[in-house]
């Protein structure tokens, strides 16, 4: 039996104050290999971008006060001088009354300060008509219009996408220093688990959570190792869990930790090592018997076995750790407000997650639809959810049309 059940708060807090989770180290990688990565020092220009003044459109080079008064009925005249190559520095010279031809991205000659668009222009071969007057600096880029050298472009702690990638190599920058990627191993318990691929033998199930779990741990910017099925077996969990802590920074296993006779978890994580369990049992459906230890430095987190239950604890507890580890900032939950589109009632002193889809009615309101699946066994639960409503321990249930706070499962916003 669970002795004293925290609360989610509780566990929640209990879960950084003895854990206390940072980032598990720092390295240099290839900016090609640093996407969803984070980065791990500032990033200051150490050149002008772009490094020279450059063209943005197609058109001709010229002084812009040669072009004022120009007009649809009554264009300037100026002599096209020659041609801007793009790639190389140009050795030509805008003079007063003349022009040079240029293309987008081209550096803009010395004497000029402005392209004119071909559009607003016509040419015949060396003399073009000018039919729009331009001021300084238009159509064209400074050096360092972009970025100013030395100018701080990213911050230490940035979440590194497509774009950032972009600005890094837009720097001439190849390799950055960034956080490690926290290794997480993962697996599973109990004689009717078989791993996908292998003939389902008469009582058996395929693993969900290992896969699940490892998805999750992507997804929460964690590298999964996948240590597949262990039976329940003193010896062989005991032996499995110690490769876990030696090859991983964090542990998550699944099934094992309710109150069975089979479920001989708690007394494996008690038998590796020191300080062992930090909590076991929360006041919460799905996921009470959840238990978490430290071993060393390193978190373990027991989950329970029912594929909802797993991921929903995971989700709660587990997620905000590998992302602190990984030099990421904890993901806060997307909401949204919702109508209770039937009653939804709460297991008695314990917070109830209630998962619901969302749809809109002929009204346009939203509502929250809870998803019956007869228990936290179904995995079909988590496919069909939007996201959860908490129910608190001193609400009884939640009326139909009440509104509710939804919170967004992170793969269906």
């Amino acid at each position: 039996m669970f002795r004293k059940l925290l609360t989610l708060e509780q566990a929640q807090r209990l879960v950084h104050q003895k854990i206390k989770p940072k980032p598990v180290g720092l390295e240099k990688i290839e900016i090609l290999k640093a996407t969803h990565r984070v980065l791990a020092e500032d990033v200051t220009a150490k050149i002008d971008i772009p490094p020279f003044a450059r063209s943005t459109v197609d058109g001709y080079a010229v002084r812009a006060e040669d072009t004022f008064g120009a007009e649809e009925n009554n264009p300037i005249k100026l002599k096209v001088s020659g041609t801007v190559p793009i790639g190389e520095m140009p050795k030509i010279k805008v003079t007063r009354g003349k022009t040079v031809e240029i293309v987008t991205g081209a550096p803009i000659p010395e004497g000029a300060d402005a392209v004119v668009m071909a559009e607003q222009t016509e040419r015949d071969e060396d003399t073009l008509r000018v039919f729009t007057s331009v001021v300084a600096n238009a159509n064209m880029m400074k050096a360092g219009g972009d970025i100013k050298k030395d100018e701080k472009v990213l911050k230490s702690g940035t979440f590194l996408g497509s774009r950032e990638i972009g600005v890094l190599a837009a720097l001439g920058i190849r390799e950055l220093l960034a956080y490690k990627v926290p290794v997480v191993a993962v697996f599973s318990t109990g004689p009717e688990i078989t791993n996908p691929g292998q003939t389902l033998l008469p009582g058996r199930i395929f693993d969900i959570n290992a896969y699940s779990l490892s998805a999750a741990v992507l997804e929460s910017g964690g590298e999964p190792i996948c240590l597949g099925v262990v039976p329940d077996d003193f010896e062989k969990l005991q032996k499995t869990l110690k490769r876990a802590l030696e090859c991983a920074d964090i542990v998550l296993t699944s099934g094992g930790v309710s109150v069975g006779p089979k479920d001989v978890m708690p007394k494996v994580l008690a038998s590796v090592g020191t300080p062992g369990t930090i909590l076991s049992g929360i006041a919460v459906k799905p996921g009470k018997p959840t238990t978490i230890g430290l071993i060393g430095n390193k978190p373990v987190f027991l989950l329970p076995g029912h594929p909802t239950s797993a991921l929903i604890v995971f989700h709660l507890l587990a997620r905000p750790v590998i992302q602190l580890m990984g030099g990421r900032k904890t993901t806060v939950d997307q909401t949204v407000k919702a109508l209770a589109s039937a009653k939804m009632f709460s297991a008695k002193g314990r917070k109830t997650l209630v998962m619901v889809t969302l749809k809109q009615d002929k009204l346009g309101n939203t509502l929250a639809m809870p998803v019956f699946s007869g228990d936290s066994g179904a995995i079909t639960t988590l496919t069909k959810a939007d996201g959860f409503v908490i129910i608190p321990e001193n609400v009884q249930f939640v009326d139909f049309n009440q509104e509710v706070t939804v919170h967004l499962f992170e793969n269906k916003r």
